[in-house]
This record gives structure tokens, C-alpha cells and sequence, in this order.
């Protein structure tokens, strides 16, 4: 299978950002160990001093009793972005919080994943296709 090769040009990333809300609501738990039964609940794991951390399905940690924040969605900038692009989860993260929303981005070797408070989604997707949409503007010299 070919990749498109990732970018690294903040400018031509944030043109082709391309966010697409999942439909799986998450949570972010810390366990001492993950149970082997877990399966494909678990969207990732970091091993931290003070325990796991684990993004998990949201209804799965609810079943656990797992301390967790949450209910979060996933939201997955589907440009092929670059582990060594300067500037992206800088944009996201500063935009977001200019609405109000608190987001927490991962970054994995295809694309990034910003997980936004679920009640706060769609404004998250509506405001990441604003910043789309105004890189497309401005590269292309037209104004609002």
C-alpha cells in the first residue's frame, strides 16, 4: 500500500487539514496494568511513571469503574502531516482554546488526533475547517 508523503509545510497542512469527527465517544483513564481482555477498546496506551494511560472506549471504562475524563471524541486531521511539521498542534490547540474548547492532540506517523470534550465536537470540526478554509483564503490571495 502507498502512503502520500507527509507534509511538512505548516501552510499547506493547515489548507488540507480535512477533519473527520469518529463516531466512538473516549475516555482517558491511568491503570496500574491493562487487563489482556480489553481488545480493540483501547485506542492507545502511554506508560508514565504513575501508571498506564490509556485512551479507551468510553463505555468500556464506565464498565471497569476506571477513573477517567471524559466522555471525549476523536476527531482525525486527515492530512498526511509530518512528525517533524513545526506548528500544527500549536494552531489546533490555540484556536481551540480561543473558543473555549480544551483539546488534547496525539500525534501518530499518519495523522494527528485531537480528542475535544464530546459536547463540544461539532464546534471543534466547524472551527478546524474555518482554519482550513482561511489557509486555502489567504494562499490564494482572497480576502474574506
Amino acid at each position: 500500500m502507498t502512503r502520500p508523503e507527509s507534509l511538512t509545510d505548516l501552510d499547506e497542512i493547515l489548507r488540507h487539514l480535512a477533519p473527520v469527527l469518529t463516531d466512538e465517544v473516549f475516555a482517558f483513564s491511568s491503570v496500574d496494568g491493562l487487563p489482556g481482555d480489553v481488545g480493540d477498546s483501547v485506542l492507545m496506551t502511554l506508560r508514565e511513571p504513575e501508571g498506564t494511560s490509556v485512551i479507551v472506549q468510553y463505555r468500556e471504562a464506565v464498565a471497569r469503574g476506571w477513573r477517567s475524563s471524559g466522555p471525549y471524541r476523536q476527531i482525525i486531521l486527515t492530512v498526511p502531516s509530518s512528525l517533524e511539521a513545526v506548528g500544527l498542534t500549536a494552531k489546533v490547540s490555540s484556536q481551540l482554546a480561543a473558543a473555549g474548547i480544551s483539546c488534547n492532540i496525539v500525534s501518530g506517523v499518519h495523522h494527528d488526533h485531537v480528542f475535544v470534550p464530546e459536547e463540544s465536537a461539532r464546534r471543534a470540526v466547524q472551527l478546524l475547517e474555518e482554519i482550513s478554509t482561511s489557509a486555502r483564503r489567504h494562499s490564494t490571495g482572497t480576502s474574506k
